[in-house]
């Protein structure tokens, strides 16, 4: 290993200056001898070799920035990269390693501050223990950047990940995906693919802004399906916040639901959306607006609060109010507050506090407070006491 701190003629690991040294204090393997006069500059035209070297670059304060071994290492003539085959090493921050590094080549560039390398790049997060494999890396570490680009792949005990690219932020704790993305949660198994996303490390969240298509896997099948233009992922609690045109697909019951914030908790099967909703059952033939809603789709109850309005577009009977509740098994509604129930063969109108039925069977009995019941002579709907 060189040590810069020793004789002048064996410093290959750099100062702020330049990776080699070369000339008067060029670098030299420790079993060639060494000039009778180290003050006299060695004149060399060709590129330099030398075998199993470790490589270091300090900063200004002297707290090193990266660590290479290499089994090989070629300075070029002009001094301003060194090329290095399988190295493997260290890179630093603040004098603290961040990242563990190996590939099959790389390049050093004269300034200390890039370093390229290429072919089974592995990269593992030293806080994190994430394991990132690519066909590239460059660091620049005075950006505090890591790029990974080609057929990456990564490792975390939360998520697995693919994309094209991989840009890193180790102050920030932050790393911004892009290109084909593919995201796996762990157990439950939440699969998220879109050209770019934000994988929030210190939070364990993933952010992303673009359109994306979500896909809870069960055997590693998918089942409920979700699209949105933007989501939040909480990494730990693995509940997915649906934002922006969001519509998730549910399999059991066969559910469309729409809205612009969806909060799907994947593990207690929940979805909970705080902005008007529309949920849809293609099979019933049902269709429901409101302000605020929460479902549980286990054990498959759903509660909706403001402006409710469900229609069976089977029977066009539609029932207005404040809140209701639906089991969805049954297909049973209970709607409380405000209620005004609606059919046009026969022609009805009941009004009152609450109602009980079911919608698609036109069997709805309203009650509560004052109840007022506009009908047709002859129709044999009976209102509630």
């Amino acid at each position: 290993m060189c040590d810069y701190k020793k004789q002048g003629w064996l410093r290959l690991c750099v100062s702020a200056g330049l990776l080699l040294l070369l000339g008067a204090n060029g670098c030299r393997p420790q079993n060639q001898a060494v000039p009778s006069d180290p003050e006299t500059p060695t004149k060399i035209n060709k590129d330099l070799t030398f075998n199993n070297i470790t490589l270091e670059e300090a900063d200004e304060q002297g707290r090193i920035q990266w660590k290479v071994k290499a089994a090989e290492v070629v300075s070029s003539a002009d001094k301003k990269t060194a090329k290095v085959k399988s190295p493997t090493g260290q890179l630093y921050q603040d004098g603290q390693p961040i990242y563990r590094v190996q590939a099959n080549t790389g390049e050093i560039l004269s300034s200390g501050d890039k370093i390229l390398l290429r072919g089974n790049v592995v990269t593992t997060d030293v806080q994190s223990g994430a394991v990132l494999r690519a066909n590239q890396l460059e660091w620049q570490p005075q950006q505090d950047l890591l790029i990974m680009r080609g057929n990456l792949r990564g490792a975390h005990p939360q998520v697995q990940l693919v994309a094209n690219q991989i840009k890193l932020f180790n102050k920030q704790r932050r790393a911004e995906l892009s290109g084909k993305v593919d995201a796996l949660t762990q157990d439950p198994k939440l699969r998220i693919q879109t050209e770019q996303i934000t994988w929030l490390l210190k939070d364990q969240k993933l952010v992303g802004k673009s359109p994306l298509l979500a896909q809870r896997l069960q055997n590693d099948q998918p089942t409920d399906q979700a699209t949105a233009n933007a989501v939040d992922v909480d990494l730990v609690k693995r509940i997915a916040h649906l934002k922006q045109n969001a519509q998730l697909a549910v399999v059991d019951p066969a559910l469309q639901i729409s809205g612009n914030s969806l909060v799907w908790d994947i593990p207690n099967q929940t979805l909970v959306s705080d902005q008007p909703i529309l949920v849809l059952n293609q099979q019933q033939q049902i269709r429901i607006t409101a302000n605020r809603g929460r479902m549980e789709l286990e054990p498959k109850v759903a509660y909706f609060n403001g402006s409710v309005n469900a229609i069976s577009a089977r029977n066009q009977s539609k029932l207005t109010s404040d809140d209701l509740t639906w089991k969805m098994n049954s297909q049973e509604v209970t709607a409380l507050g405000n209620v005004v129930y609606v059919q046009p063969d026969p022609p009805a109108t009941l009004r009152g506090g609450k109602a009980v039925g079911k919608l698609q069977d036109r069997k709805v009995v309203v009650s509560g407070g004052r109840v007022v019941t506009e009908i047709v002579p002859g129709q044999d709907l009976v209102p509630g006491g």
